[in-house]
């Protein structure tokens, strides 16, 4: 769960980034702060779910008539087709965000080439943001962790066996056969 958690939270990061750059970069794409976190949510989703069945679909498509192309043929073919998936992300975060555009080019064309170089520098540095942002879940949670240790005062007696048990099912909703169940798993 953390590792979903912290990957979803650097590529949003990184995805509101790279729309409030875009919307700096191209005059005719208009991106407000607020459409660009929404816009970063669906761009974020888009990559993690829709990227890869998308792309997987397209190079299954494209694989069955591969045998009669040639080398460079195919190569354009395979970059075609990560156009296309940037096109569908960009055309969905156009469509269900406050991102407004005019023109064609300026508003279809080179939003998903910016969306590309974008990606293409993701995949470079990733593990990296992924770990820094791991570190700062971590000392979050640590954090919130000494917190309630500290909000709790200590219990007056020895707890008996009945109470440890209640308090440890809190603890993560378990109750103890459900956790050796999970221990078994």
């Amino acid at each position: 769960m953390k590792t979903w958690i912290v990957r979803f939270a650097s590529l949003f990061v990184f995805n509101v980034a790279v729309l409030l750059l875009i919307g700096v970069i191209i005059p005719r794409v208009y991106v407000g702060f607020g459409s660009a976190l929404w816009g970063g949510v669906i761009l974020t989703a888009a990559t993690i779910w829709v990227k890869p069945v998308m792309t997987k679909f397209l190079q299954n498509a494209a694989a069955k008539s591969g045998g009669s192309r040639n080398r460079a043929m195919q190569k354009v073919i395979e970059y075609g087709i990560v156009f296309v998936v940037a096109l569908v992300a960009w055309i969905l975060v156009r469509a269900l965000s406050g991102v407004a555009t005019w023109g064609f080019f300026e508003g279809y064309v080179l939003p998903p080439l910016l969306l590309l170089v974008a990606w293409f520098i993701y995949d470079m540095i990733d593990d990296r943001i992924e770990k820094v942002a791991g570190n700062l879940y971590d000392k979050a949670q640590t954090a919130i962790n000494d917190n309630d240790d500290k909000a709790q005062p200590a219990p007056p007696a020895p707890e008996s066996p009945a109470t440890r048990a209640a308090r440890e099912e809190l603890k993560d909703g378990l109750t103890p056969e459900q956790r050796r169940m999970m221990d078994d798993l």
